[in-house]
């Protein structure tokens, strides 16, 4: 038998005691879990938006760029194309969610001109350098967004496991404790009574005779 579940009052005590923090837990584990559920819903809606603009640049980006390969050969676009510089201005720094860390992405924006000349290129080459600068920025966004949303799915999981420990396992074990505790000590305190009880009769009687 486990030595805290002997029936004393010290034990009872704790038991209430683990039973009250078990509760404050379970119920802090809620909060938290719902806490984390809305701010995920919150970026799934985000992910939906910028899915549907990404699916609209790129339309735009890949018809403009497929107008440039007519107007000025694909080789020559190709030769543009190349000489655009590494993207190495992506910075990520992470913020805090309930304890959940989930990136925040940051780039420079494009600074300077197009590294082609205006006098050889098309309006279309110009287009399309716009529109994959937006899908570039968008897609950068949209990464951010379903990294973020992984994690929090992953941390609801985990919030949800403890929860159900506390409120399935934790909980109803200190539950039975505290009653197998309280009823042993009631049923200890009505037999000391009646042994008091029959004492003082038998010492009543004793003295009569």
């Amino acid at each position: 038998m486990d030595p805290n579940e002997f029936p004393t009052k010290g034990n009872l005590i704790l038991a209430k005691n683990s039973l009250a923090l078990s509760r404050q837990g379970f119920d802090l584990m809620d909060k938290k879990r719902n806490i984390l559920i809305r701010e995920m819903m919150t970026l799934i809606d985000q992910a939906k938006s910028v899915q549907g603009e990404i699916d609209t640049t790129f339309t735009k980006a890949y018809a403009c760029l497929q107008k440039a390969n007519i107007e000025m050969g694909i080789n020559y676009v190709k030769e543009i194309a190349l000489s655009v510089p590494v993207e190495d201005s992506i910075r990520i720094k992470v913020r805090s969610v309930m304890g959940t860390e989930i990136p925040l992405v940051e780039s420079s924006p494009v600074m300077g001109g197009p590294t082609y000349a205006y006098y050889s290129t098309k309006k279309s080459m110009d287009e399309a350098k716009e529109a994959f600068e937006k899908v570039k920025e968008l897609t950068i966004r949209l990464a951010m967004i379903e990294n973020s949303a992984l994690r929090l799915a992953a941390s609801i999981k985990k919030t949800q496991k403890r929860a159900n420990a506390l409120k399935n396992i934790t909980i109803p074990l200190y539950q039975q404790r505290v009653t197998g505790i309280s009823n042993a000590l009631e049923e200890k305190e009505r037999e000391e009574f009646t042994r008091l009880k029959v004492i003082k009769k038998y010492q009543t009687q004793k003295k009569s005779s």
